[in-house]
């Protein structure tokens, strides 16, 4: 049986029948056409489905959509606006804080959150706030270059 849900995703109210056991990450690629955010190990450990849910960092692969019900949720598609990509999108370009880029949405939705709660944090800071985040192709260091930068530059 069906349940119907309520969510806002990316400043848009959405009102959909979902499955109880559908995930967050399936909701939002399979029923808003919202790909940005990846699947990756559907167990919460790479870290590739991170979105916002209310402003806190999840990983939407181990959150049902029915716990989404009534709640504010930002994916990567909703971090750039008015067609200018977010300060952190544009520092992982400029410090090449990516390869393949299937990491990179989670990557950048995790630091996005740092920045909001923490400014101008350490390296240290930002190797602790991505460690549920798994990149298998730049080993950190641009990713981490990137979100310093950012911070540098006042993104939130």
């Amino acid at each position: 049986m069906a349940n119907r849900i309520r969510v806002e995703v990316n400043g848009k109210a959405y009102e959909r029948e979902v499955e109880p056991r559908r995930l967050l990450v399936h909701f939002l690629r399979d029923e808003l056409a919202l790909t940005g955010t990846n699947v990756g190990c559907e167990t919460s450990l790479c870290g590739a489905c991170t979105v916002w849910v209310d402003g806190k960092a999840v990983k939407s692969c181990t959150q049902l959509a029915v716990q989404a019900d009534g709640c504010s949720v930002t994916t990567i598609e909703g971090l750039a606006s008015d067609g200018k990509l977010h300060p952190l999108q544009e520092a992982f370009w400029e410090e090449h804080g990516l390869q393949c880029g299937y990491c990179t949405p989670g990557m950048i939705m995790a630091g996005a959150a740092l920045l909001a709660h923490n400014p101008d944090p350490s390296e240290e800071e930002v190797r602790q706030a991505l460690k549920g985040n798994v990149c298998r192709c730049t080993g950190y260091h641009n990713i981490v270059k990137a979100i310093r930068r950012a911070a540098k530059g006042g993104a939130r």
